[in-house]
């Protein structure tokens, strides 16, 4: 007799590609094909602009667009995700390659490549969704300040000191006189931003890469009008640079300080990509594997550093843009990397007559398309408060800290903002009516019903335990808790101090309306037990009714018998003797 085999679990990537591949036929693939060319004139000057706003070089930035398109879209989650080079990743990368330099900055890539896989390995993406909404709004609009203070030099062809906050480099520029300013460099990013917001707006070229078509106007005008304006430079025709990262010992003694550093391209590049991933599905209506979309940016990051790029993200930009080409499949990410690849072996000369303004003129742009204007509106529109005041102290904390401290400010500031909302208890009180006439008998005993609404925790039982106790003794208590979702040891405590506090005054406590995870914390604590199960009632009305009954029962029991008639005229009216 054979015994039959579990099946192998199939990894899931080989899933991803058996759904995303079923049927694919010439028509597929040509609809890839268009979208990927059209992704990769997109790409190809945010690669350049992202490089240099890394702090590193254009070459650094067409390298990761190249591998990370290639690798991170093969491995990917979904088949929409574009990764490369982005404007929030540059922000925090140029922060560490000015503390650090490039060799840190490339060991600190790979710490977090491996610290995303092991997120992704571990099937731990969705925490990262525990951060909330404001707080990435804030972030994101702290690094678009970011990156356009870091261009602010190239626009205007100057050079002033380098500064590891941006706050203290946007200062420099009040505190002291700037050296002269070359106009020709102004000239060709203005140029570039002008094509870049009025090209969208003209129904026949809108078709056109706004960022490209501006890029080749601005540098066709340098180059045949001779202006000495800062160039990029010559474009290595290869992917693997000479300035990249060759692994040594001595490595190994930059690792405790760079496990920051590591923590907040790790925690952003997963929150990015994964953000992308909730975009891109509202798009197409396929829904982002997580897991394996962090394994693929994991894998990803750790080899870019070997080629000498820096680390990257899916981007929202890029993979919209493959999504309305028409995208159908992973293919469009590879194609534009060959096709990324293809323009540095063979344009790599004339890629390197960009004016460093020019690229500066893209960050600008990017930078303020970059804010979440629709949620930075729906705050201030609806007055959330909380919201406004996470979002503002996340952006000036990320102009004026470090990135990583930003968010650990934003999450703190929500924090505090949630526990004082769930903190909000509120108690009602209501006096029981023992019958519909309102004719309430000496014996019957007087009684409140306490009405609780809203998460009991240690925020929120002192506000219960004061209500209660400001109100005037009535033997009877009903503690009505259907209104409670959620309680903690704090609030057990205060339950019993409340008991044990009414039933010293001669008073009797009832509780109606516990939902299964408040009972529970009381039945583990041993209260229910404590306090009595008859004391326990599905709803306060039941109680009510049980706790008028025992004092009815209780009452004729005690009451004095009325002697027995004599005589037919002793009997009691309206009682006949028939």
């Amino acid at each position: 007799m054979s015994i039959a085999r579990p099946a192998l679990r199939q990894p899931a990537l080989v899933q991803l590609l058996r759904d995303e591949f079923k049927g694919y036929n010439q028509v597929s693939g040509r609809r890839d094909l268009i979208a990927g060319l059209t992704v990769a004139a997109v790409a190809l000057p945010l690669a350049l602009a992202f490089g240099v706003a890394s702090g590193s070089t254009p070459a650094a930035g067409l390298v990761t667009a190249i591998v990370g398109g290639f690798l991170i879209g093969l491995l990917g989650g979904a088949p929409y995700q574009i990764s490369g080079p982005t404007g929030a990743m540059s922000a925090v990368l140029i922060t560490i390659a000015n503390q650090q330099g490039m060799r840190g900055l490339w060991i600190a890539g790979v710490m977090a490549g491996l610290l995303i896989l092991a997120i992704g390995i571990f099937r731990l993406g969705r925490i990262v969704n525990l951060i909330p909404a404001p707080v990435i709004t804030g972030f994101t609009s702290g690094i678009a300040l970011v990156i356009f203070i870091g261009q602010i030099d190239n626009f205007l062809g100057i050079k002033t000191p380098s500064e590891e906050r941006s706050i203290m480099k946007l200062a420099g520029y009040f505190r002291e006189p700037l050296p002269p300013i070359d106009w020709q460099a102004v000239a060709c990013g203005s140029i570039v931003m002008a094509v870049m917001l009025v090209l969208p707006h003209l129904r026949r070229v809108r078709a056109i890469p706004a960022a490209l078509l501006g890029i080749a106007i601005a540098t066709a005008f340098a180059v045949s009008l001779d202006w000495d304006a800062a160039t990029i430079g010559a474009i290595p025709r290869g992917i693997v640079l000479d300035d990249r990262l060759v692994p040594n010992r001595s490595d190994l003694e930059l690792v405790p300080e760079l496990i920051v550093p590591a923590l907040a391209i790790g925690m952003l590049g997963s929150i990015e990509s994964l953000l992308c991933g909730i975009v891109g599905g509202r798009m197409t209506g396929r829904k982002l594997a997580v897991n394996q979309e962090l394994i693929a940016q994991g894998i990803g990051n750790i080899a870019l550093p070997f080629f000498g790029g820096v680390p990257a993200t899916a981007a929202i930009a890029r993979t919209s843009v493959g999504v309305k080409a028409g995208g159908v499949t992973r293919m469009v990410s590879i194609i534009h990397a060959i096709t990324l690849l293809i323009g540095a072996l063979f344009l790599g000369s004339l890629l390197g007559h960009i004016p460093l303004a020019a690229l500066a003129g893209v960050l600008f742009v990017t930078a303020w398309r970059m804010n979440e204007w629709h949620s930075i509106r729906y705050y201030w529109d609806h007055r959330l408060i909380g919201a406004i005041a996470a979002f503002l102290v996340t952006m000036l904390a990320t102009v004026a800290l470090d990135l990583t401290q930003a968010i650990v400010v934003g999450l703190g500031l929500s924090v505090v903002l949630f526990l004082r909302q769930a903190s909000r208890l509120e108690v009602n009180t209501a006096p029981v009516r023992w019958d519909e006439s309102g004719v309430v008998s000496q014996r019957l005993p007087d009684a409140n019903v306490i009405y609780i609404t809203g998460p009991l925790f240690f925020g929120s039982v002192n506000q219960l335990v004061e209500r209660i106790e400001s109100l005037p003794f009535t033997k009877t208590l009903i503690l009505s808790m259907r209104g409670v979702p959620m309680a903690d040891v704090s609030s057990v405590q205060a339950i019993e101090h409340i008991w044990r506090e009414h039933a010293k005054a001669g008073g009797t406590i009832h509780i109606s309306g516990l939902q299964p995870q408040v009972r529970g914390v009381l039945e583990r604590a041993g209260l229910v037990d404590e306090i009595g199960e008859q004391h326990f009632f599905w709803s306060a009305a039941q109680a009510i009714d049980r706790i008028g009954e025992l004092a009815r029962h209780a009452e004729a029991e005690t009451s004095p018998q009325e002697p027995p008639a004599e005589s037919l005229d002793e009997l009691p009216l309206g009682i006949s003797t028939v």
